[in-house]
């Protein structure tokens, strides 16, 4: 069974940064354990993911019987990450797709020998296909739903048919499915394709075609045009909220000089990057937190009028710049990848001076030193606010000094 009241785990995309999520649910299971909560039940009834979120949301829901295993594994897979289990990052698997297509970026599509086979992406991610069959075990979902170990799951991916923003979900019970403008829901058995689609990082990685109520569609990463990160937990039934952000929100800000040349295709990508993974997240919870403060204002009467409801929601977001941690850690790619991202206008030398082509390589950087960097700034962030998640869930401060976990943790 899974705690009450019902609470909904969101987890936004990001590509390699979603390995903060991992250190975030980390530290919440370290926590879980020492302050006297029922292991039996899971923490999050309703779980819901975008892009590399949905990866890490699948992996939790379909362990959700257990909470501390699932969390482990995904510990133990995110610690010793290398780019080859996402994508081919061999000389031979790069030319292929990487550098194919940055030729026809800069040529066109004027030679018919290139019509023959149109490379569909920067990076062939048939490597992470094979990963999740082997991690993610979606065939025990349908089990655990009966069970009410979990109420739903859902993954966000976007269609570049319909332009649409849809939310595939899965359910314990029967769910109504919502329209609002260009986002749609729809109920479906979820499989590995989902996940695939909606990590598929525009450009980067290429499109996953599924099946959308009998139609085809090609659908790529779901945090293109997702106005609403939050919207699909609530309408699943969530009472209350843990958001789980990639960059931004905390992080401090820094001004740059400004660049004395054109800004480089690296520099434009991970702008554009940023933009679409981490700027709606912050603008949906600043719309969540203006509903709950207007609705304190109602009169009673009024409040219970409207079909709008207060939510309860705790935001935990990386409290340091990850494309700077992402620079120290750029010359952690494989070679091939390396040289073909130097192409575009990224390098270690141009990082360490503040250009921002490690804004992109900080969504690619699946690579052991920068993921455990990241885990571990995200049990940190976690752990400096334990009252606040001790109070979010409901549980009681743990006996044994939770500074001394931390600092065994960093060793």
């Amino acid at each position: 069974m899974y705690e009450t009241p019902l609470t909904g785990l969101v987890l936004s995309g990001g590509g390699a940064r979603a390995a903060y999520q991992v250190g975030v649910l980390d530290a919440i299971a370290r926590l879980r354990r020492t302050s006297g909560a029922d292991l039996r039940r899971n923490p999050f009834a309703v779980i819901c993911g975008t892009s590399a979120g949905a990866i890490n949301s699948a992996a939790l829901a379909c362990r959700c019987d257990d909470f501390d295993d699932s969390v482990a594994r995904l510990v133990a897979v995110w610690q010793d990450f290398r780019a080859e289990q996402v994508y081919r990052a061999d000389s031979l698997g790069v030319i292929r797709s990487g550098a194919q297509w940055l030729t026809m970026l800069s040529i066109g599509w004027a030679l018919h020998r290139f019509r023959q086979a149109r490379p569909r992406s920067l990076l062939d991610n048939r490597p992470l296909g094979e990963l999740l069959e082997a991690t993610v075990p979606l065939q025990r979902l349908p089990e655990l739903l009966a069970s009410r170990h979990l109420q739903a799951l859902a993954i966000t991916a976007s269609g570049y048919g319909s332009g649409e923003h849809v939310t595939f979900y899965q359910a314990a019970a029967p769910i109504e499915p919502w329209t609002r403008s260009q986002r749609v829901a729809l109920s479906a058995p979820l499989t590995s394709q989902h996940l695939l689609a909606s990590s598929a990082i525009p450009f980067v990685f290429p499109a996953t075609e599924l099946d959308r109520g009998g139609q085809l569609e090609w659908f790529g990463d779901g945090s293109m045009r997702q106005t609403a990160p939050i919207s699909p937990a609530i309408h699943l039934g969530a009472q209350r909220l843990l958001v789980i952000g990639a960059g931004r929100m905390y992080e401090p800000p820094r001004r740059l000089a400004p660049s004395p040349g054109y800004p480089s295709i690296a520099q434009i990508a991970g702008h554009a990057m940023s933009g679409i993974f981490l700027d709606a997240l912050a603008v949906d919870v600043e719309r969540l937190d203006r509903i709950n403060r207007t609705l304190a204002l109602l009169p009673e009467a009024q409040r219970l009028a409207t079909p709008l409801r207060s939510v309860q929601a705790l935001v935990i977001a990386p409290s340091q710049r990850l494309d700077d941690l992402a620079a120290q850690h750029i010359d952690c790619l494989p070679v091939p990848v390396r040289t073909m991202l130097r192409a575009v206008g990224v390098s270690s030398r141009l990082a360490s001076q503040g250009a921002h082509g490690s804004a992109l390589a900080s969504y690619l950087l699946f690579e052991a030193p920068y993921t455990r960097a990241l885990m571990a700034l995200g049990v940190a962030d976690t752990l400096a606010r334990r009252d606040e998640v001790l109070a979010f869930f409901g549980w009681r401060t743990p006996e044994l000094p939770v500074q001394r976990q931390a600092l065994s943790a960093a060793h």
